[in-house]
This record gives C-alpha cells, structure tokens and sequence, in this order.
C-alpha cells in the first residue's frame, strides 16, 4: 500500500536514519518504537507527505487517504464540538442518518457527553479538543491511520474504546505510543528505529522486546569476537612493523585490518537507574482518611460520601473516565479546595506533589542541570547526567535553559525534582504522561522502593500492574470499595462497580445470615436459604441478559463499521434502551 525504499534524513549535517525500508501492507497494525529523538514522529510525517526526505522515495497510491494525529496540533475555534467533528463528512456520500449515528457513536466512545455535543470548541482543553480531532479522522475512515501518542489525553474508557475500534474498523495503522498494554492490545508489527537504522519485527511489542534482547546478545558476542580479532591484528602490527621478513604479512594485515566493518550494537539502553528517595520521617499509621468526603461545584455534584482510609506505605491508584473527580479529590487531600465531610491527614505526614502545573513553579533562568543539582543530596550528587538521561536529559539537553522547554519537558524535569525530595507521601497526578517506557521503567522501580505511600491517578494499566496495592474506581459521583489490583487489569473498568457492589452484598448478606443464624428455627432458616437462592438465581440470570445484550450491541457496532443501515441503527438503539432497563433492574436486585 505504501512503500519506502532507501529513505535517508539528516538533520544539522547528521543522519538521523539511512537506507530505511519497509512496506505498510492492508491491515497491518504496526508499533513504531524507538528511544527518545530516534526520529519517529519525523517518520509519521514523511509517510503522511508533511515533510520531505533528505533522500529516498515514498511511493502511495495515488487514491489513498491518510489521517495523520500529531502529538501538538493546531485547533480553530468558531464551531460547535458536533460541527466540528462533522467537518470530517465533508466531500462524503454517506446519509444524514448514518452520518448522525457514527458521529454519536465516535464521540461518546471518546468520552464526549451528548450535551457536550452543542458546546463551542473554544470552552474545550487541549486535551479535549484533541480527542475532536481523533474523532474526525476516525469518522473520515482514511486507508491508512498514523498516530502520534494518541493516548495521552485519554482516559481508560476511551483508550479501551480505541482499542476496539482500530482492532474491528480501522484499516492499516502505524503508531507511536509509550502506552506498553494499548500497542501490545492492537498491534501485530513492531518496526523499531535504533542506530540511524530499522529492524521490523512481525510480532506484538512483548514478543519484539524478548527478540530484541536476544538479537543484542548476538550482537554482543560477535562485537567482543569482532574487537578480539582486531586487538589480535593490531597486536601483529605493532610486533612486527619493523622486521623486514614480516613486512608483507604486516602489510596483509593492514589491509585486513581496514577491510572490517564495524559491528553495531543496538542502541538499547538494559541498565535501570536505580533510584532511592531520601530519608524521611515516619508519617502516622493512616496517613489520609476520608469520612463522608463530598465535593460540589454549584448545583453540579462531582462525588458525594467518599469513605476510605489509606495505611501506611500501601500504593494505590485512583482510576476512572476523566471528570469522575479523581483530580479533585486530590485536590481536596492537598488543601487546595473546599469540600464537605471530614478529611484527616495523619501527623509527620511530608506531601511531595506532582501536577501538571507543577511545571510552571520551575526557575526559567536555570538550566536544566542546575534546576536538579540545587536539590540533589548524597550519592545521586555523582549521577545526575544519569538521572537526567533516564528521563529523557542526554547529552547537550541537560544544558538548556528551563524557560525554552516545552511543557513537556518541564513535566519530566518537575517529576525528577520530585524524586529527590525527602517525602514519606507521594501524590502522583498522571505522571506518565510525558515519558518514554525507559523513564516510565525508571519511575516504576523509584516507587515501588519507595518506604511511605503513594496515591497514584493514572490510565496507564501496565505502569500501574505490579505496583499498586489497592484501585479505587471513580465513577457515577462516587469512589467504589478498594479493588484489588490484580483483579483490577483483568476486568473492563465499566464493570469493576458493579463486580465490587456484587461482592460487597454478598459479604454483607452472608456475614447478616452467619450472624442470625443461631436464633433462628430450622424452618425459618430453610426459607431464608430458599428466599436467598430465588434472589441470586434471578440476579444471575440478570447478569447473564446484560452480558447478552452488550455482545449483540458489539456485534451490532460491527456491522455498522462496515454497512450504514438505517435497521442496523434502529436495532442499535433498542438494544441500547435494553440495556438501559436491564442494568437499572440489575442495581436495584443488588440494593434489596
């Protein structure tokens, strides 16, 4: 479908990659990895015709359409959000009515509300309105998808729904994306730049990093045989240059010697910075209790009857769709707002925060290398270019001044400030949102060695698999019971309310029968046990006609990818209001 052949870039008189090769095939799914400045977003562009090759050819079909999301884009106001989108019809042959459906379609999956929809772009964030620029290059269905970080404004229920949509309706796909769980969920070709080089991979990220790491261990043995048999040549050289008898194997030898080509070694950084927060005092047993916290804005209730109690040295996560509040009680916890109820926070308790606008607090007159050695203590004295480099800082970056970063980088340089604060309680606002999977892996380990406790918000599941002890899930104005985290990645986030309100009712219910159970005669506790197996047989088969409907709701979006129906949208919408009444009679068996 689109070819490259002997693409060559240089930048500043230095190649960024040379003689690069590939073709993007129908359907291909394809992860585009790489560290940091590899030239991956600069190879997006070059495949979507917005920048031009040093050399080389890219050759695409004539007809071919391509919807191309960049990290940073460029938005116009003046419209609606449902104008907007619509834009992306323009030119397009599709009926009103099927147009509607897929536009409502789109946008809800992106985590638009329907009254959202006659909103003005201009009371939209950045954030948001990038997801109205995903939207329309969805709805355009181009031939071929390239996308530049595209979760990195999204909550979990719209990178799921990505997930979905690029894996049924989308055709070839090309991404970059630090989001480790989203590419493995989709892709099936990892192409990775390394060494001004590509090495294409057909299989899932996991697999191309066990190859990967096999591949430089190859490398590595045949580069120290390499560099034992050049020691050797040199070794003859020198021994015998002057000895006229040996002067034409000498010569041999400098002719051999000049004939090798180096072996490259894969510009793969194995080692992890280890990094260890600096002492601190011990904070009390429960350094933040919620008792019947609540938050309001006006008439508009963001949670209501929040209860939790965090202990000492437990992580844990606070997840949910954007606008569930999770931000805000975080707020709340910081003393940075007002709110009802009551909200302790245990003696000695040191808070170290980071937030998008922490940012802004960063000197501009200081380098990036000075802003981190004002604050370095001890041993990490010695490796701040290490640090610095870990977090994406090499080389002449840890020079610059603080006031010419993007915001970005000044995410990255707070959060590193961070580290290296003695707290004893971390509060993390998305903080790996900016990162690479080096530095996401760098803070990862800080973490999970960290003594004191940390509440983490966050939508990158795999960065918080393994480290988290407990998720507590934001939604429909509240904060459910704590789930554990290994249940938490296995189920969709829509459902975990649900299964956590199933458990906790049948805790309940059982704990009620174990407790009455003794004052009770044996025909009053035969009915209760039959009362009690009629309810959970008709909650079951409740859960059964959920799980039915929202499969045929799946199969009905399907066909409505691939054919506009106007019987396809009327079935949709039926098995919509279905659905509706089924989890409305659902909740009400689980609070009887």
């Amino acid at each position: 479908m689109v070819s490259i052949e002997q693409l060559y870039v240089e930048f500043s008189a230095k190649p960024l990659f040379s003689d690069v090769g590939f073709v993007i095939n129908p359907r291909d799914r394809i992860a585009l990895v790489g560290k940091n400045g590899a030239g991956k977003s600069t190879l997006l562009k070059i495949i979507a015709g917005l920048q031009e090759p040093t050399s080389g050819i890219v050759a695409r079909p004539k007809d071919i359409t391509i919807g191309y999301l960049p990290q940073v884009m460029l938005t116009t106001d003046g419209r609606t959000v449902e104008e907007e989108a619509s834009l992306a019809f323009h030119g397009s042959d599709t009926e009103e009515w099927a147009r509607k459906a897929e536009l409502d379609k789109t946008l809800i999956g992106l985590g638009f509300k329907r009254e959202d929809f006659s909103r003005p772009t201009s009371e939209f964030s950045g954030g948001w309105r990038m997801r109205i620029e995903l939207a329309k290059i969805l709805l355009q269905k181009p031939d071929l998808l390239l996308l530049d970080e595209p979760t990195n404004h999204l909550d979990i229920g719209s990178i799921q729904w990505l997930e979905t949509f690029i894996q049924n309706s989308a055709k070839a796909v090309v991404l970059v994306s630090h989001d480790r769980a989203f590419i493995n969920n989709i892709t099936n070709r990892t192409i990775e730049i390394t060494c001004g080089h590509i090495n294409d991979y057909k299989v899932k990220y996991d697999q191309y990093v066990n190859l990967r790491d096999e591949r430089r261990e190859q490398q590595l043995r045949a580069y120290e045989n390499q560099q034992k048999e050049i020691a050797e040549i040199k070794d003859f050289i020198e021994k015998f240059r002057y000895k006229p008898t040996k002067s034409n194997q000498v010569q041999s030898r400098i002719k051999q010697l000049e004939k090798i080509i180096p072996i490259e070694i894969d510009d793969v950084d194995t080692s992890l910075l280890r990094l260890k927060f600096p002492p601190c005092q011990r904070s009390g047993d429960f350094p933040v209790i919620c008792d019947g916290v609540s938050k309001n804005y006006g008439d508009h209730n963001i949670f209501s009857n929040v209860n939790l109690s965090i202990r000492r040295g437990e992580k844990v996560a606070f997840m949910g769709n954007n606008g569930e509040g999770k931000s805000t009680l975080v707020k709340c916890i910081m003393g940075e707002i007002p709110f009802e109820g009551n909200l302790k926070i245990a003696q000695n308790v040191q808070i170290g925060y980071f937030a998008q606008n922490q940012a802004q607090l960063l000197d501009g007159e200081l380098t990036v290398f000075d802003t981190i050695d004002r604050v370095a203590t001890g041993d990490i004295r010695l490796k701040i270019r290490d640090l610095l480099g870990a977090f994406m800082f090499g080389g002449e970056a840890s020079d610059k001044y603080v006031k010419v970063l993007s915001g970005g980088e000044r995410s990255r340089l707070a959060m590193i400030q961070l580290l290296l604060q003695p707290v004893n309680l971390l509060i993390l606002d998305e903080p790996t949102n900016h990162l690479d999977m080096q530095s996401k892996d760098v803070l990862k380990n800080a973490i999970k060695n960290f003594d004191g406790t940390a509440i983490i918000v966050s939508h990158d599941r795999d960065f918080l698999d393994g480290l988290v002890d407990k998720v507590y899930v934001f939604k429909d104005h509240g904060v459910r019971e704590p789930i554990e985290q290994s249940a938490m990645f296995k189920i969709h986030v829509e459902d975990i309310s649900k299964n956590a309100q199933i458990k906790e009712r049948a805790e309940t219910k059982s704990t009620e029968s174990n407790n009455n159970q003794g004052s009770l005669t044996y025909a009053q506790q035969k009915e209760i046990a039959r009362n009690k197996a009629k309810a959970e047989k008709v909650l079951k088969m409740c859960e059964d006609k959920i799980s039915k409907l929202e499969e045929e709701i799946a199969e009905v979006e399907m066909k409505l990818s691939e054919k506009n129906d106007m019987k396809l949208v009327e079935q949709y919408s039926q098995l919509q209001a279905a659905l509706d009444a089924a989890m409305s009679e659902w909740e009400k068996l689980v609070s009887d």
